[in-house]
């Protein structure tokens, strides 16, 4: 059973401590504020798996409400918001015809590579940008990511190993503003993760 302790103070750290006019929770309904809780707490180090999948897709919707504030944030930023230099992102144009002949570990591995050049992307992006209300939405964004990664192993799928560059990865294009990778990181999540959510067999199995 899982402990309340640490949810407790997952819930503090995350949101007490955050200010008020930053905290997105306080919209949310108790049942999807459980759902975010386990999420991360799961997503901590060193701990395995949760027993059930999480398939909640109130969860999702969460986590892109969030991209999409802090790519209005961003368009918003007049100061210190700048790339250092252009990143490496996942393309989030879906073909219907050809995700639907990829079979599910392949699915999974193509979502997998992109979280990772995002979560890449965006390290940079926070090491560039000087803007302090902006580092807050992108350190946001990066906890989510990993999160994100959390649920895909509730789901059972398979742990993915980076590669030792982005160089080798298909499709892929690169982007040189901070607008544009937050851009990206909008569409992948309401794209190519959607639908690898949606589809899962984790998911389908806890339906029946």
């Amino acid at each position: 059973m899982l402990s309340l302790d640490p949810l407790l103070a997952t819930f503090h750290h995350f949101i007490v401590r955050r200010p008020l006019s930053d905290c997105l929770f306080v919209s949310v309904t108790p049942g999807l504020l459980a759902l975010l809780l386990i999420v991360l707490e799961w997503t901590r180090p060193g701990l395995p798996s949760p027993l059930r999948p999480i398939c909640d897709l109130r969860v999702l919707n969460h986590f892109i409400k969030e991209a999409q504030d802090a790519e209005v944030a961003m368009k918003s930023c007049r100061e210190g918001c700048s790339l250092s230099e252009s990143v490496t992102v996942p393309q989030t144009r879906v073909e219907f015809d050809v995700w639907e002949k990829k079979n599910a570990l392949e699915q999974a591995q193509e979502v997998q590579s992109g979280l990772w050049l995002l979560q890449q992307a965006l390290n940079l992006l926070r090491t560039s940008v000087t803007n302090t209300a902006l580092q807050s939405h992108i350190d946001n964004s990066i906890r989510n990511l990993l999160s994100i990664n959390g649920v895909l192993r509730s789901l059972n799928i398979q742990e993915y190993t980076p590669p030792a560059s982005a160089a080798g990865l298909e499709g892929t294009w690169r982007v040189s503003s901070a607008t544009d990778l937050l851009q990206v990181y909008v569409n992948f999540l309401r794209g190519k993760v959607r639908l690898l959510l949606l589809d899962a067999q984790a998911c389908q199995q806890d339906v029946s």
